[in-house]
């Protein structure tokens, strides 16, 4: 090699050096809306900028992109995917002691199926939160509603449904009364679910697949009562429209917690990929997302600096008794998980 060519080649590395210091030059997979700054004002403040983001709109339509050869270096499913995907070989394990922040996580949080497994952690929990059933409290009392009530003519042409099997399918199984079995249901169960369905299918104004969607459609009335995250009942709440998420002993509500996957796929530096955990699950970050967003954050401190009275009026000032009282959005068995997306495409089709 010439002196010229190793020149070259120097300056090369030095050049990609320099890009990789770039914070844009680290790519994340994830749901529309998280590029918002708040949640890693750290990481811009030592790259310089923010990454760059490409959207997914459900976690089949990602695992689908992935496994089509999509490339990214971070990624943000839930904890019911995060077997599935590692059994794909589409991420990688998280090295934890590389966490600034992994001992300020609430203990719950840790113990959540699709955390940790097979002795490794595969996912960093990020925000986590209730799906439910919100409705418009000036047309439905709070003794007329209820997930069975859903079937029944009144509702006709305004009910709002996920466009996402499992999200359907959970509805279903505290609809139909087995929860209890919801990631393992026997074939009867199974039926019993699915029947639901189709008996709120006719009643269905829009299976919804874009939050904001479902956000106007119950601004407006157009829909009555849509099965959501709680960020829908919040928006509603901040727009002074009234309307409150279902809640109480036997009314049927679920829990859900997200985070972030290192993806096999990715090449930036090591480095920059944990810069930017850190800063996600640093306690500023949740008290952004606790306050801005209305959902909590997995770190414990973030709910010790943020404003006590919204903490309390968001219904998660007790973490571990909504954990423990709702059914959890715990990874499906694969041969169930086929069952509902075949079954939930006929159901959407009118068979």
């Amino acid at each position: 090699m010439t002196y010229k060519a190793l020149t070259l080649s120097a300056a090369a590395c030095l050049a990609a050096g320099m890009a990789h210091a770039d914070g844009s030059d680290l790519t994340v997979f994830d749901w529309s809306g998280y590029e918002d700054p708040g949640f890693f004002g750290d990481y811009v403040e030592k790259h310089g900028s923010a990454p760059t983001y490409s959207y997914f709109g459900s976690q089949e339509e990602a695992f689908t992109k992935l496994q089509s050869g999509f490339e990214a270096d971070l990624a943000h499913p839930c904890t019911d995917a995060t077997r599935k995907w590692a059994a794909a070989g589409l991420i990688q394990p998280i090295d934890t002691s590389k966490l600034d922040n992994w001992d300020a996580m609430l203990p719950t949080i840790k113990e959540v199926d699709g955390i940790t497994f097979d002795g490794e952690t595969w996912m960093v929990p990020f925000e986590w939160g209730n799906t439910g059933l919100i409705y418009r409290t000036d047309e439905v009392s709070e003794d007329e509603i209820s997930l069975q009530a859903l079937t029944k003519p009144e509702f006709q042409g305004k009910v709002a449904i996920p466009d996402a099997a499992s999200s359907a399918y959970a509805m279903a199984a505290l609809g139909a009364g087995v929860a209890d079995n919801y990631t393992n249901m026997s074939d009867e169960q199974f039926k019993k679910a699915s029947d639901y369905l189709r008996a709120v299918h006719p009643n269905v104004r829009f299976y919804w697949s874009d939050a904001g969607q479902l956000d106007q459609a119950l601004a407006s009335g157009e829909v009555l009562a849509g099965w959501a995250w709680n960020q829908t009942e919040l928006n509603l709440i901040w727009n002074e429209v009234p309307a409150q998420m279902m809640r109480g002993a036997g009314k049927g509500i679920a829990t859900w917690v997200c985070g972030y996957v290192h993806l096999s796929s990715a090449d930036a530096p090591e480095e920059q990929i944990y810069d930017m955990l850190n800063a996600l699950t640093q306690s500023g970050s949740g008290k952004y997302i606790i306050e801005n967003w209305g959902y909590p954050h997995s770190n414990s401190e973030a709910f010790e600096i943020s404003d006590q009275e919204l903490i309390k009026t968001y219904g998660f000032d007790d973490p571990k008794a909504l954990f423990d009282n709702s059914l959890f959005f715990d990874a499906v068995e694969p041969e169930l998980e086929a069952k509902m997306l075949q079954e939930f495409e006929r159901i959407k089709s009118g068979f």
